[in-house]
């Protein structure tokens, strides 16, 4: 048995990499924890062993290599079985694997590093720049997994076990690999078949912890919603909020008493609607937009609530247009009469349901197959049939997806009991009328 010794930092992607390699050769590696925040790879023994002083470095008997993808080759080359598929004689299955690692290096864990590790040194992931760069980098390799198994050929190799350290890496992140359907076939794959994953997903959760320590912080964030309890356009919001993890500070306006037009809240929103939303320094109202604003700079990466697919947002766009120039005024006559008592705004309902149910034909969300902001702003208005004696089965789509959106959704509970708390108050409201 080899003596080696591993000075690396557990947990990172490069550490984590070596040792699924070591796994899959059948060698044991003695780890030396370098911490860098303490400036051990500064230390005059270190730098006698490696003077580029960076980890992870492999000593084997006296002889020092460093850089991840360098260790891992070496390994397969020294310890691996004759003509293992690992990293195999043949040249042009070598180019293929060696492009892959250059590949990894070069672009894929470059872009994942320059988003995601702002983290540890500002408490702030990347810019957009950085997050574009990253999913082009995995659209790359999504054309490379094209019509096979494996990210260099049709056997498991090195560049895969690099490859899947790199990718993993997301776990700490919550990133959705959906956009990228060969990614996120070879992903679940390569965990059944690469010797050592588990011991990477457990080095993975070891670090998640502290990562989302830090993304909790970023999400603390100082916003006021001020609002009218019970609206659609305030649940949607309560909703998606709670779809995002965010808290809101709730400042109540009461439009009867005259609070949206007293001078401060003119001097936030001109307009004196609500709900009206300052974070921090930016003020945005129209429940729609507020939305909006919440997934894309709170939501997850690649996150289904507002894709980047210009395609996917033309859909829902049109569904939260189609909310407020015809939903909306459709259900506005249940918050003053009786609507099973007026014909002419029951049909005007039912039509409006009627658009819905054509929407939902073939598919379970309203834009596409999975969750959006387009459902939630929906089904915020859709639930006022909660306030009144409505059959939902005249629209057995809208029925199916309203029952299945109840399971789905955040703040459902929430949603609902709102709903019941601003029927009372009409029911009141109207009994002191007579």
């Amino acid at each position: 048995m080899p003596t080696m010794d591993l000075y690396n930092m557990p947990g990172s992607p490069s550490t984590r990499a070596i040792l699924m390699v070591a796994k899959a050769v059948g060698v044991e590696l003695n780890s030396k924890v370098i911490n860098t925040m303490e400036g051990d790879q500064l230390k005059p023994e270190f730098v006698k062993i490696n003077p580029q002083h960076t980890i992870p470095t492999l000593v084997d008997n006296g002889f020092a290599i460093w850089e991840s993808r360098a260790i891992a080759v070496y390994l397969v080359e020294k310890y691996g079985k004759p003509n293992s598929s690992l990293y195999p004689k043949d040249p042009q299955k070598r180019a293929l694997i060696n492009q892959r690692l250059y590949f990894d290096m070069g672009t894929l864990y470059d872009s994942i590093s320059k988003y995601f590790y702002p983290l540890f040194r500002t408490g702030k992931l990347g810019d957009q720049e950085a997050l574009d760069k990253v999913n082009s980098a995995l659209g790359f390799l999504n054309t490379f997994l094209e019509g096979q198994d494996y990210v260099a050929g049709d056997q498991l190799s090195v560049a895969d076990l690099v490859i899947l350290a790199t990718v993993s890496t997301f776990e700490m992140f919550s990133f959705v690999m959906e956009p990228f359907p060969n990614v996120e076939k070879w992903y679940k794959n390569a965990q059944k078949v690469v010797p050592g994953w588990e011991e990477n997903l457990a080095a993975i959760e070891q670090a998640k912890n502290p990562i989302e320590a830090k993304i909790a912080l970023i999400n603390m964030t100082n916003m006021d919603i001020y609002i009218n309890p019970g609206t659609p356009g305030t649940r949607a919001i309560f909703m998606t909020a709670k779809a995002l993890g965010l808290e809101l500070n709730v400042k109540i306006i009461n439009p009867r008493a005259g609070d949206n037009l007293k001078p401060e809240f003119v001097k936030l929103n001109p307009q004196h609607t609500v709900p009206t939303l300052v974070d921090n320094d930016f003020v945005i109202w129209e429940s729609r937009a507020i939305v909006i604003y919440l997934a894309e700079k709170y939501g997850k990466p690649n996150s289904h609530l507002y894709p980047k697919d210009p395609k996917k947002r033309a859909i829902i766009l049109q569904r939260l247009f189609f909310d407020l120039d015809v939903l909306y005024n459709a259900i506005i006559p249940i918050f003053k009469t009786n609507l099973m008592e007026d014909q002419a705004a029951l049909e005007k309902f039912k039509a409006a349901f009627r658009f819905l149910d054509s929407f939902l034909e073939g598919q379970d969300y309203f834009a596409g197959s999975h969750l959006t902001v387009a459902d939630i702003v929906l089904l915020s208005s859709v639930s006022v049939v909660e306030m009144v004696q409505f059959d939902m089965k005249e629209f057995p789509n809208l029925d199916k997806w309203y029952k299945n959106a109840q399971k789905v959704t955040p703040g459902w509970d929430e949603n609902l009991e709102s709903i019941k708390t601003l029927q009372k108050f009409i029911e009141g409201f109207r009994a002191g009328k007579k």
